[in-house]
């Protein structure tokens, strides 16, 4: 693998433990500013939101200059983001710092999955997407805990600072080890606009709202989950989120190893075995080992749908990848906020901390049904496509 793509991976890793570690420091940060936890919460839901404005904004700017230089800029971007955060004096300004690091995010992971995929041969490419996402699921099993340990001990101020350090060396990874790709012919917002024509395109971001919503339906809820019901400690919450981590990083792997060999195959493993797994969780989570299991088992198959799912649109968008590649890592946060939303609610109604679960199952099953029906569509295209030369020679000899 080219050594740009794990200059690719350390972006992607400070990113992803940004966006985690606030979790574990909200009763810091609200005590700090003298506000609910519910308000601090608006620093999760207003990056979530950041996420899904900032992919096709930031993306669409990125068009003016080289797939290089944007990343470089995004990085500089996140940099001053969580500096931000790191040293302001205020709720507002924090909150602000978040939504600028949130701007960032979206179109570092469109723009870097088309990069990566062009660093490597064609039967390589969900491979090299999944070694990038690499260094988002290792934050959450290094970055997030240490990160959460160090705001505990030293003060949240430090961890923000430290997640801003390794953006400069992000940024100064790329600089180096990134070769300059060349702004692509006609890369204008129309042409990047058209591959949302394309209904393959639009199914794939379903099936990434749907299927990685299934994942986070359980993951937001788990801390009350495995309190109240395996009977975990608050403590032992951190390293069930660990081993979530773990199961991601494995996922990703299997999902980047295996998508290049057989995308929609792998897909409809992953999403089916995600479903009933979730499905199975309602259960599970009655007993302390089965639910670590079934953690490690949602991570792993939810991280796995990633890559294939990734590639699928920069397969159906082709030409006119960037928009469309960012614009799917907006439909990941989506579905977060979709699904946490939903899970809320059934708890709200009285069903228990187990009901999200379920929430889960159904958007899991739901992808599946679109994948089944996007293979459908793409074997009717192209019965029709092979069906075409042979009706072409048919109408020049009766014109002749």
């Amino acid at each position: 693998m080219p050594l740009a793509l794990f200059a690719l991976a350390i972006g992607a890793f400070g990113i992803g433990t940004t966006e985690f570690v606030i979790m574990g420091l909200l009763p810091e940060i609200a005590g700090d500013y003298g506000v609910s936890i519910p308000t601090a919460g608006l620093l999760v839901t207003g990056y979530a939101l950041g996420v899904l404005v900032g992919a096709p904004l930031m993306t669409v700017l990125g068009t003016k200059v080289s797939r290089k230089k944007m990343l470089m800029l995004l990085m500089g971007l996140f940099v001053v983001g969580n500096l931000l955060s790191a040293l302001a004096p205020s709720f507002p300004l924090m909150l602000t710092g978040r939504i600028v690091t949130s701007l960032a995010h979206g179109a570092f992971f469109g723009i870097g999955s088309v990069v990566a995929a062009d660093l490597v041969a064609a039967d390589k490419k969900a491979g090299a997407i999944a070694t990038m996402f690499t260094g988002l699921t290792v934050a959450n099993i290094v970055g997030v805990p240490l990160g959460t340990f160090v705001g505990q001990a030293v003060g949240w101020r430090t961890t923000f600072g430290l997640v801003a350090a390794l953006g400069v060396v992000g940024l100064f990874g790329i600089a180096k080890l990134v070769p300059a790709m060349p702004r692509p012919e006609g890369a204008r917002l129309r042409r990047e606009l058209a591959a949302f024509r394309n209904a393959q395109v639009i199914l794939a971001m379903a099936m990434t709202v749907l299927g990685f919503g299934g994942v986070f339906a359980a993951i937001t809820y788990i801390a009350p989950m495995m309190t109240h019901v395996a009977g975990y400690s608050d403590g032992a919450v951190t390293w069930l989120l660990v081993l979530f981590g773990v199961g991601m990083f494995l996922g990703n792997l299997l999902g980047g190893r295996y998508a290049d060999r057989a995308l929609l195959p792998m897909l409809y493993t992953t999403l089916g075995g995600l479903a009933v797994v979730l499905a199975l969780f309602t259960l599970t989570a009655h007993n302390k080992v089965l639910a670590a299991v079934t953690i490690l088992l949602v991570g792993a198959l939810g991280f796995a749908t990633v890559p294939p799912l990734q590639k699928r649109v920069l397969d159906q968008a082709h030409g006119a990848p960037t928009l469309a590649s960012a614009v799917n890592i907006g439909a990941f946060n989506l579905g977060n906020a979709l699904s946490a939303w939903l899970g809320g609610i059934v708890i709200a109604d009285g069903l228990g901390y187990t009901a999200p679960n379920w929430v889960g199952a159904i958007l899991a099953a739901a992808a599946l049904v679109i994948a089944f029906w996007s293979a459908a569509l793409e074997r009717h295209t192209h019965a029709r496509q092979a069906a075409a030369p042979i009706a072409a020679p048919r109408s020049s000899v009766l014109h002749h």
